[in-house]
């Protein structure tokens, strides 16, 4: 039988500048009790400095890690990285990660599904571990929203901040570690959550940035609406094939997209809010790095065979839930 793959290591990195309601009720018409009654975000961290990008976030996320787990850049043997920001078009955002911790030789690749890309680049991930391939692999969440947040658009720019999470994975022979995972997409949601400009369809014009379209554009209404039924329905269902009751369920780890979403998936699954992680408040929305940085933040409260559901949803549209038992 072939060994599951369980996180052996989980590690977060925000950069330092906080950018606070109010801070942001100067920039546009808004308000610290708006923004908060509605999404429950009191400050969001910005990676500031010229010529920062993603990677830089997420090589720090990725050396904490292993200084943290004493593992050495050369016992990897992948790497993967979900972001929505990266650096360049190309090379990936990976490659620039694996160049900057002396990772090095090993393949490295990113994986674009929004906010949902935690848990699609972990699905990804675990495979090599169950299969036997690789025995060390690095899984990373990264994003630096700020750099395509427009902050004259009240309604997203109070929503999304910068940070990465990076978490190694390891063969178990033990029960614990990744035991479902669920992935999904309905691509007619494109445009209601989406970057317009700045890839093969729109290139960069003089037109594309006058019409402002290489910013997130965000139909707010419609994703609520769409992101509330999904996570929830997606968190269910995952309990329901792993014969998984509200009770035994000791941490819901969602996406941090909006307070009233998160509830909404607990309410469904049978959870009271204090088994649901919750840092939305201190970073707002980071896209891919969210699930992480709740596992890193949350940590001292894990305990090892810890039934955990992660349950994301992200624009495309994109959605799905993992089930797995904390394995350390």
């Amino acid at each position: 039988m072939n060994s599951k793959a369980a996180i052996t290591g989980v590690y977060g990195y925000v950069p330092d500048y906080i950018l606070t309601n109010a801070e942001l009720e100067k920039m546009v018409d808004t308000s610290d009790e708006w923004i908060t009654s509605r999404t429950g975000i009191k400050e969001r961290h910005i990676l500031k400095g010229e010529g920062l990008g993603t990677s830089h976030m997420a090589a720090k996320a990725v050396e904490g890690l292993l200084a943290k787990t004493g593992t050495k850049p050369a016992d990897i043997e992948l790497l993967i990285c979900a972001t929505t920001t990266p650096d360049y078009v190309f090379p990936s955002t990976a490659n620039l990660i694996c160049d900057m911790t002396g990772i090095r030789a090993v393949g490295s690749f990113d994986i674009q599904a929004a906010c949902s890309g935690f848990l699609y680049a972990l699905t990804i991930g675990s495979q090599f571990i169950e299969t036997g391939k690789y025995k060390k692999v690095i899984v990373v969440g990264a994003d630096k929203m700020s750099a395509i947040v427009d902050y004259t658009d009240r309604t997203t720019c109070v929503l999304f901040g910068d940070g990465a999470g990076a978490v190694l994975l390891e063969p178990t022979p033990e029960d614990n570690g990744i035991i479902d995972s669920i992935i999904r997409s309905d691509g007619s949601g494109q445009n209601h959550l989406v970057q317009k400009a700045g890839g093969s369809r729109y290139p960069p014009t003089h037109e594309t940035i006058d019409k402002r379209w290489h910013y997130v554009y965000q139909d707010g209404p419609s994703v609520f609406k769409f992101a509330v039924k999904n996570m929830a329905d997606v968190s269910a269902e995952i309990m329901e094939r792993n014969h998984l009751k509200g009770s035994d369920v000791a941490w819901l780890v969602p996406h941090q997209a909006n307070k009233r979403i998160i509830e909404a998936t607990a309410n469904r699954m049978g959870l009271g809010m204090d088994r649901v992680m919750l840092n939305i408040h201190k970073y707002g929305n980071t896209t891919a790095a969210t699930i992480p940085l709740c596992l890193f933040d949350y940590e001292s409260q894990l305990n090892k065979g810890d039934n955990l559901i992660l349950a994301a949803f992200g624009g495309g549209f994109t959605w799905g839930a993992v089930y797995l038992k904390w394995a350390i």
